[in-house]
């Protein structure tokens, strides 16, 4: 495990401690009546998510239940894997690593195969492992975008309690002034999270966010948080604004936006890749977050973005994935503990 933020290190002085910033809890302070008690809340969710990952699991899993390892095991689980929405690259990188791996260990046994490509899976997805790194110019300041119904507003939300939770001060932006209720919505999980808002009725969503990095940094905010509104990459007239929401947070800001993440919604399959290469190509994306792999998602996806990471060079980390709508269901992303919880 590894913590999912990391402060710049100062020297402290009496008059101004160094911040110590405990480990993100899942939960708040007020911790409901029925809620898991510290220490469970990771292992039930890492439970939950090899659930929601069954589907694909199972797919992969059941072509090592025969007792051969030849040509014909390799052949479906190429299929699995394409099944599974890796894309016929991420699938073909694997089945390499795999060969080799098997002959290195001399395995026999398809259950060492399964093993081996466990191992396989993990070391592809490493890259994507990453710490969402605060406080070095604070505030630091987090562009949050996506498509429409990727639960963008809601990761917000619980990213925010992730924040909170770990001693930030955390300054809401509503620049999603397109969808209706946008701003309440998002008000609602400022006033669950007890953070401050920055709103305009009917506002421009570049002026809205001018205004929250400025308050944030009168407040002596750690965090600013922008949310925008929902858009599909063929839009470009709002991937322009966008693109102007970006600049405008670089005028109140140097250097800012410091992070822009791209939520992704995981049942989306491969057309999330396509999302991913889309909004990179706009405004250079710093991280991801995978949503709703819970549902019918086929989490084979993260293989496709890993595989398109090393073929261009780039480097977009997955700093969290998310599996339902409550608070703790939004988790760090460890690519051992995904490709366990893929492969059962």
């Amino acid at each position: 495990m590894f913590s999912f933020l990391k402060r710049k290190k100062s020297v402290p002085t009496d008059a101004d401690p160094a911040p110590q910033l405990p480990a993100a809890e899942p939960y708040p302070p007020a911790t409901p009546p029925n809620a898991p008690t510290p220490g469970e809340p990771r292992s039930r969710w890492l439970d939950r998510l090899r659930q929601g990952l069954r589907r694909t699991g199972s797919g992969i899993t059941q072509v090592f239940t025969g007792t051969r390892i030849d040509d014909a095991l390799y052949d479906d689980l190429e299929a699995a894997l394409l099944m599974a929405d890796t894309g016929l690259p991420a699938a073909q990188r694997l089945l390499a690593d795999l060969k080799r791996r098997v002959k290195a260990a001399k395995a026999t046994d398809p259950g060492a195969v399964k093993a081996l490509l466990a191992d396989a899976v993990a070391e592809m997805l490493a890259p994507l492992q990453k710490p969402l790194v605060i406080g070095a110019d604070p505030p630091t300041v987090l562009m949050v975008v996506g498509v429409n119904g990727a639960g963008k507003t809601t990761t917000i939300g619980k990213l925010t309690r992730y924040l909170a939770d770990a001693g930030c001060k955390v300054l809401l932006a509503a620049a999603d002034t397109f969808r209706a209720a946008a701003r309440e919505q998002l008000g609602v999980w400022a006033d669950r999270n007890r953070v401050e808002i920055i709103s305009q009725a009917g506002g421009d969503p570049a002026a809205v966010s001018f205004d929250a990095v400025n308050a944030g940094r009168a407040r002596g905010c750690d965090v600013v948080i922008a949310d925008t509104a929902g858009r599909l990459p063929t839009q470009l007239h709002l991937m322009d604004e966008l693109k102007k929401v970006q600049r405008v947070i670089g005028k109140a800001q140097a250097g800012a936006p410091h992070e822009v993440l791209l939520v992704v919604d995981g049942n989306t399959g491969q057309n999330a890749l396509a999302q991913v290469k889309a909004f990179d190509a706009v405004l250079g994306l710093t991280g991801l977050v995978v949503t709703k792999l819970d549902g019918t998602a086929k989490g084979g996806v993260l293989a496709a973005i890993a595989g398109w990471c090393q073929e261009t060079g780039r480097t977009v980390p997955v700093y969290f994935i998310g599996i339902g709508e409550q608070v703790e269901d939004l988790q760090t992303f460890d690519a051992r503990e995904f490709a366990q919880a893929l492969l059962g």
